[in-house]
């Protein structure tokens, strides 16, 4: 593999230079959908080439239908209605990666263009880092995930139906050395895994729980962090299979164990000089104004904007007092039981972790509504409540920091959300809520053994 590297491609130009020097036939090109789910194909040389140019058609499908290839029926964008025509691709040169288990192969992400953008997911976050821009900010974050590992195959996890399914280590043991050590191959590949792809891991670990991992991304500008956690997420669950393993990132995949977090961290800096628009040594908490208004827009809009944190079904089974996720809409200083954490530090160090969404959102989605609302804060000079000292769960808190129970009572808020609407666009905000209802309705449809046993026989 000689030549230019990947990391170096930033124009169409460098796109084809990098495909000639590695004699390539094809490459994968991939984008992601509403759930964060990775899609694409190969694609042969010439026809990448002048996909580089011009873009590529690809059936707007993928934008609707859910993670099961089952079509909505209560979107506007597309449908039967519409005869699902091609959507336009633009591809993104500046994503190229290696795909360690292929050889040569390059990888490069593409986002919906043309009508298709109003309802793209990194389309969406590009929008939301415009409006930072135009206010003279720049955003930059990392994702941390959770996730479970087990010693099961696609094929057998079906066969259990998905029950009595074998951890890839036993026991509560977290940041065990002893675990890390034991398996220390795997977490070698992991780790070398995300330093090839360029997710580069900061901290991995066991969690609390038997078989769960915590990594931690590299910090980088706000869209480039949203690709890692995205490909991160992708390509870990590719990496497990390959090894007659599974990687599972559900909000909680079950009631004996902590569910599994997608934490967020923020900061902002004047984009003009690159100083820290967070730091200021001289403010209680050296928080600035600037990051306390943010702060209340993240506060006031986490209500609003929870279906785009909590997507699933599932992720409403993490949001309960005691297992390390939020159950309102609080913050405080450095503490682990409100939603946001304000973390102190040094103009480097600065920042804001938005604890409340789950492994299960999709990364471009959380990322846009976590800046969008600090932005909308900033805008319109809110002001948060106060912060939470001591044990959050504990507490009683107002009735306008409670969050929904529920996904379709989440979707709602989302729709009926005129900040939203005003970040986001009508056609986002009615597309994405609309398939967050489908979701709920399809949940609804089945019976759950919940029912079964407490029914079937006594009542």
């Amino acid at each position: 593999m000689s030549g230019m590297n990947p990391r170096e491609v930033a124009s169409a130009d460098d796109a084809r230079r990098i495909v000639e020097s590695r004699g390539l036939t094809h490459v994968k090109v991939g984008m992601f959908d509403m759930d964060g789910v990775l899609l694409g194909k190969y694609m042969r040389r010439d026809k990448f080439f002048s996909a580089l140019e011009d873009g590529f058609a690809f059936c707007d499908v993928v934008l609707g239908w859910d993670s099961k290839d089952e079509l909505y029926d209560n979107v506007a964008y597309t449908g039967w209605h519409t005869g699902y025509p091609d959507a336009t691709l633009r591809v993104l040169p500046e994503t190229c990666r290696e795909v360690p288990a292929e050889g040569n192969m390059l990888l490069f992400l593409a986002e919906f263009s043309g009508a298709a953008e109003a309802v793209c997911p990194r389309g969406l976050l590009r929008r939301v880092l415009a409006r930072a821009a135009e206010m003279g900010l720049a955003a930059r974050g990392s994702l941390e995930y959770e996730f479970f590992m087990f010693r099961e195959t696609p094929e057998s996890v079906r066969e259990k139906g998905f029950r009595n399914l074998t951890p890839l280590t036993p026991d509560m043991m977290g940041y065990s050395m002893l675990r890390s050590s034991v398996h220390a191959e795997l977490y070698h590949e992991l780790l070398a895994l995300a330093e090839t792809m360029d997710f580069p891991i900061e901290g991995l670990h066991t969690e609390t729980g038997p078989g769960v991992l915590e990594a931690a991304i590299g910090v980088d500008a706000a869209l480039a962090a949203a690709d890692k956690g995205a490909l991160f997420k992708a390509f870990t669950k590719v990496w497990a299979q390959r090894r007659g393993l599974m990687a599972t990132f559900m909000a909680k995949w079950s009631p004996d164990y902590p569910g599994q977090s997608g934490h967020i961290h923020l900061s902002l800096a004047h984009a003009e000089s690159g100083e820290s628009a967070f730091f200021a040594a001289d403010k209680p908490h050296c928080m600035s104004d600037l990051q306390r208004h943010f702060v209340a827009g993240q506060q006031q809009l986490m209500p609003e904007f929870l279906a785009m944190f909590a997507p699933t079904i599932n992720s409403y089974t993490r949001l309960i007092p005691g297992f390390w996720a939020p159950t309102d809409a609080t913050w405080g200083v450095e503490n682990r039981t409100t939603a946001l954490r304000v973390i102190p530090g040094s103009a480097k160090s600065q920042r804001v972790e938005y604890r409340l969404g789950s492994a299960d959102a999709n990364p471009y989605l959380a990322m846009a509504a976590a800046i969008g609302a600090g932005l909308y804060g900033i805008q319109q000079g809110l002001e948060p409540d106060e912060p939470i000292i001591g044990n959050a769960y504990e507490l009683e808190h107002p009735a306008h920091q409670a969050l929904p129970g529920t996904l379709w009572e989440a979707a709602q808020r989302l729709k009926a959300s005129a900040p939203a609407r005003e970040l986001f666009g009508d056609a986002f905000v009615e597309h994405f809520a609309a398939t967050r209802e489908w979701e709920e309705r399809q949940f609804r449809r089945h019976i759950t053994d919940w029912e079964l046993d407490r029914y079937f026989e006594i009542i």
